[in-house]
């Protein structure tokens, strides 16, 4: 994905270059460069290593389709599972909040390496005494969007390895969709605020003779995040100021080489949402999905490097290989599987037929 990058005043910057250069910071900094150990250890582990299937594992797992295996919604509702982990653990987070409205949620032991940040945080302590914490919110001082997303930013440099896999690129930060943006925050620190994050996901299919396929992408083995992994064909998060009709057609042209003249006719056909708890990160994500017809002559072409091959699949393959395995990038299996409801391959004939269906927004879809 390309960074979005945003300006800011040449006050706010001098700002920013005072608060980087003073001793205190960078006492922080040297600090934060010292082994963690903490609860969420397995956060700041290193790059996952790449998946250790082909395609032609993929492919084989695809073919064993048996008769009424289209029926058995188990395997779905384990990949749900998978997108919605450590629920139980919810009261472990407190509220961020930025002008009394709820932005997102910090883990209570993630608050103590905020805490060194004075100038940028505010940490609320509750009725029960100092060490219980009831929210957090930001500095009286930080004012205006500018001020606040340069200030996190030099929080987030701060924390070094705690936050890893940094990649340069801003989301919104908002209580919901559509609603003022309070600051951009550092993608890969988003699961540690607790922020809503957005993203854009479209099926790529072809329909050839009454049958439907999916092209399905793998991603590369040099990518940050499941490397390796099956994919759709296009997908990327919502970053800072774009619609997601142009961040799909932007990301059709670097993911899969689909001309504007194609990209522009992706539908909108709904979202869903997840809620994941791991360790100090709380995921609170909704997917907005599109369809694209594509023509059956059409092969993509990679033009990023983020993919490493594609192959095209039989809709009742790709599901079986959903229902089977755990190749699929885990919230690219909800997106399918709405595919599937949309499109007639899962019907309410089929046990759970309704609970599956609701299961696909679990999160909040605001």
């Amino acid at each position: 994905m390309v960074a979005i990058a945003t300006s800011f005043s040449a006050a706010a910057a001098a700002v920013a270059v005072a608060r980087r250069s003073s001793p205190a910071h960078l006492q922080l900094v040297a600090r934060r460069r010292l082994p963690f150990c903490t609860a969420a250890s397995s956060s700041s582990a290193p790059p996952a290593a790449a998946a250790g299937f082909g395609w032609a594992d993929a492919l084989r797992v695809a073919s064993e389709f048996g008769v009424g295996d289209e029926s058995d919604l188990s395997g779905y509702f384990r990949k749900v599972d998978i997108c919605n982990r450590g629920m139980g653990d919810k009261g472990e987070f407190v509220e961020f909040m930025v002008e009394d409205q709820v932005v997102g949620y910090i883990h209570k032991g993630f608050t103590e390496h905020l805490r060194d940040f004075h100038d940028v945080f505010t940490i609320v302590s509750g009725n029960n005494g100092k060490n219980s914490v009831d929210h957090v919110t930001l500095h009286s001082s930080l004012r205006t969007p500018e001020d606040r997303t340069i200030a996190i930013g030099d929080v987030i440099k701060g924390l070094g390895e705690l936050i890893p896999g940094i990649r340069n690129e801003l989301y919104p930060v908002t209580s919901s969709y559509g609603m003022p943006v309070y600051f951009s925050l550092e993608r890969a620190a988003a699961p540690y605020f607790g922020i809503k994050a957005y993203g854009v996901h479209m099926n790529g299919y072809i329909e050839k003779h009454g049958e439907k396929s999916l092209w399905i992408g793998k991603r590369s083995d040099e990518k940050q995040t499941y490397p390796g992994m099956l994919d759709h064909l296009v997908a990327g998060g919502l970053p800072y100021g774009i619609s997601c009709k142009e961040n799909i057609i932007k990301e059709c042209g670097e993911e899969a080489g689909i001309p504007r003249s194609m990209s522009t006719n992706a539908t909108s056909v709904g979202a869903v949402s997840y809620m994941d708890i791991n360790g100090f990160g709380y995921k609170r994500d909704v997917l907005f999905c599109y369809d694209l017809r594509l023509p059956v002559d059409f092969v993509p072409n990679n033009e990023d490097g983020e993919v490493d091959s594609f192959r095209l699949i039989p809709v009742p393959h790709a599901a079986n290989i959903i229902g089977r395995t755990d190749f699929f990038k885990s919230n690219c299996n909800l997106v399918i599987i709405d595919f599937l409801f949309r499109h007639g391959y899962i019907n309410p004939d089929c046990n759970g037929y309704l609970k599956l269906l609701t299961s696909l927004r679990s999160g909040d879809c605001s």
